[in-house]
């Protein structure tokens, strides 16, 4: 069958959007380019390089929705700049946590659609600019590409008390480029191995004395490890800034992307040829067990507005909203779920290579409202400071998915064929959500410093109501929640803190043994360590280092769910994750680059309304991660702007699931250890650059969630990147 080609009004349109902003890039560079050829010469040559100035982050604003630095924030904060993110050439979110404590990706190798991402155990809620993205019913990432962004901030443990519902291993929030009243910009390609292209650019500057925009603009063309897979972006995001009055500032933020994917990107190979043997074999990780025919489609839009308006010296009034849609569409999603056929029920493969397949057609719709209303007051009396934010947000998420599921044919393990299947669009016939969730917060926190002690206390009602749309019937719950720290800051830049904060979230459907409605699912954490900046250590330092432990627990869970809205289960469930954190990035007189990551993480279900699962660890969460990244710039001379760097990766093994009735064998994926390898040289106007990822192209297994659900980890990866810079 000939794939089905697609090409909407709206592809139309934003395709050409691109096309003209990349056309009005090249229109500026030149511009850019003869104002530097009247350069002295002579002074080029004495030129220093600085290739990432903004490398380390000191901005805690994610974590309190305040002007607060993060040496004064008591909660670990991991932090990955835009300047990281281009050094390392992540492209990525699950990229981006590479080399960052407490936070884990890549557990389904690599994805061409969403951002598979753990912090301390559970999956964290994804925000854009401090507001909640339009997340699906079963997956929490937008798959939002990177280069729209200027930081990826990870908040670890929980926020409930300024973001409400939430789980208790944290949060990550997305912050896009802003404009500047400064002209700049870059227009930038790449080529990769698996087919990997891509050109992008964004530019910023004044449109007048009180106007400013930024305009960041992709296309991507790639291929995947897996044969017969293919993937296409496009990413438009424009940003206005106005500044009304010395005191009164409104940027406006928006952006769309459409992604297109054709064929099985990820997951689902047997357990015997992967993680066990088959004597058969080894199946290559370039196995394709789907179908060419296979389509993925996602458009997604979003804008919104910031205002500020300083009402005197030491009060601002901050307002944030966001309206955003989110569609997908799967007509056609056939994979090798059934797993090798075991026709006579004996335990046994009958041959090891017959693969049984099912088609699984999935569509989901997420209309959403969010908004952020806050006043930031700032007081000192009698030597006491007082930083206080108080305010109300509002989110009203609609979302509608439906799906098919139906056997397809079945397919050779060591030499598949993709014939026409009988049915390949088995429709969406049954009906998976239709919901309408609307959540209230009204939350305070205050920032007190007593000379160098640091108190923060946070507080937070919500109140949450979910319909059913179909039934009309309604869930009404409702949750205080709150955080309390203190840091002491000494003299050299050592800061030992404590802190102590609760979750919650909230859980869907009807106690099947009480026939009352789940309550909130509620966490806590005990967190106490110690960060350290560069104010002790001469000019030309940039450091931040944080050392955790903490503690969290999970109550309420409905652990038998099979998904993040259960509709059976008793709520018996009690989960618990002790673990310790080290993490390091440091820039060092603009020529060395350092991050370094140690976590040990100790997971475990304590109480569960399932026998088998009591004891077990939560999947994907392994007990030791270890990173180090090292970059040296040469910074003058004649050689100024040439750079290397390398990095390694450990990560242990990890349980791809829980046990239970019809999970009776838990498999683990195995441990690995990868290499990262950087060569580039810069310039003021340009950056050559080579990245290499898992360069030995080590082979192992990153999940096995079953016998039918197995994949392998990301294998070797080199981009090389050319950069124009204006």
């Amino acid at each position: 069958m000939v794939p089905r080609q697609r090409q909407s009004a709206n592809g139309k349109f934003f395709k050409a959007t691109l096309l003209g902003a990349a056309a009005s890039l090249s229109a500026l560079a030149p511009t850019a380019l003869a104002q530097e050829a009247d350069e002295d010469a002579a002074s080029i040559q004495e030129t220093i390089i600085v290739i990432a100035p903004e490398y380390v982050a000191e901005d805690g604003g994610t974590a309190n929705k305040a002007n607060i630095p993060l040496i004064e924030t008591p909660q670990s904060v991991s932090i990955i700049t835009r300047d990281q993110i281009d050094l390392l050439a992540f492209i990525d979110a699950q990229q981006a946590v590479r080399y960052t404590a407490g936070a884990f990706g890549e557990n389904y190798g690599p994805d061409l659609r969403f951002d598979f991402v753990t912090v301390r155990g559970f999956t964290p809620k994804q925000y854009i600019d401090g507001l909640a993205a339009p997340v699906s019913t079963s997956i929490q990432s937008v798959g939002l590409d990177l280069y729209a962004f200027d930081s990826f901030d990870v908040l670890k443990g929980p926020a409930s008390a300024l973001y409400g519902s939430s789980p208790p291993g944290g949060l990550y929030n997305q912050i896009s480029r802003r404009p500047s009243d400064a002209f700049g910009g870059e227009v930038q390609a790449k080529l990769g191995t698996e087919d990997y292209k891509q050109v992008a650019g964004t530019v910023h500057g004044p449109l007048s004395e009180t106007v400013s925009y930024s305009l960041t603009g992709l296309y991507l063309d790639r291929g995947a490890e897996r044969d017969d897979v293919s993937a296409e972006r496009l990413l438009v995001a424009p940003a206005v800034a106005w500044e009304i009055s010395p005191a009164t500032k409104l940027t406006g933020l928006g952006y769309f992307q459409s992604d297109e994917v054709r064929g099985d990107t990820n997951g689902f190979l047997p357990v015997y040829g992967t993680l066990l043997p088959n004597p058969l074999g080894k199946i290559d990780p370039s196995t394709n067990l789907g179908d060419p025919n296979n389509l993925f489609e996602r458009d997604q839009w979003g804008a919104g507005y910031e205002f500020s308006h300083a009402l005197s010296d030491g009060v601002t009034f901050i307002s944030n909203l966001k309206v955003s849609e989110y569609e997908e569409e799967t007509p056609t999603g056939i994979y090798g779920g059934g797993g090798l056929v075991d026709a006579d029920f004996d335990g046994t493969p009958d041959d090891y290579r017959t693969v049984q397949q099912y088609n699984f057609s999935y569509r989901e719709s997420v209309e959403s409202l969010t908004t952020d209303n806050r006043f930031d007051i700032s007081l000192d009396s009698g030597g006491i400071t007082h930083d206080i934010i108080g305010g109300i947000d509002y989110r009203r998420v609609e979302n509608k998915a439906d799906f098919g599921f139906i056997f397809a044919g079945q397919i050779d393990l060591f030499n598949p064929v993709y014939p026409v299947q009988a049915t390949l669009e088995p429709g969406y016939p049954s009906a998976f959500n239709n919901q309408t969730l609307k959540q209230t917060g009204i939350y305070v926190q205050d920032h007190i410093g007593f000379g160098k002690f640091f108190l923060t206390a946070s507080a937070r009602q919500d109140w949450v109501t979910v319909e059913n749309n179909t039934t009309s019937a309604e869930q009404e719950q409702d949750a205080l929640t709150y955080r309390i720290g203190g840091n002491y800051i000494f003299d050299n830049g050592v800061a030992p803190y404590i802190s102590y904060a609760t979750s919650f979230e909230p859980v869907l459907g009807i106690d099947s043994v009480t026939s009352q409605e789940f309550e909130p699912s509620e966490g806590e954490q005990v967190e106490a360590g110690v960060k350290y900046d560069a104010r002790g250590l001469p000019d030309g330092y940039k450091l931040f280092l944080t050392a955790a432990a903490y503690q969290i627990k999970q109550q309420n869970v409905v652990s038998t769910a099979p998904s993040v809205t259960p509709v059976f289960g008793t709520q018996t469930g009690e989960v618990e994750v002790n673990g310790v954190e080290f993490e390091l990035v440091s820039r060092i007189n603009d020529q060395l680059s350092i991050n370094a990551s140690l976590s040990l993480t100790d997971s475990e279900v304590v109480e569960s309304s399932t026998p088998q699962e009591v004891g077990a660890e939560l999947p994907v969460t392994p007990e030791q991660k270890a990173s180090l990244f090292v970059d040296y710039t040469v910074k003058s001379g004649m050689f100024a702007g040439f750079g290397i760097g390398g990095g390694v990766r450990y990560t242990s093994e990890s349980q791809g699931g829980l046990p239970g009735p019809f999970a009776p064998v838990i498999y683990t994926g195995e441990a690995s250890t990868l290499f990262d390898a950087i060569i580039r040289y810069d310039t003021q106007d340009w950056r050559f650059a080579i990245n290499g990822s898992n360069i030995f192209d080590e082979e192992y297994v990153a999940r096995c969630s079953g016998p039918a659900g197995c994949t392998y980890g990301a294998g070797r990866q080199v981009i090389a990147t050319v950069t124009r810079k204006f």
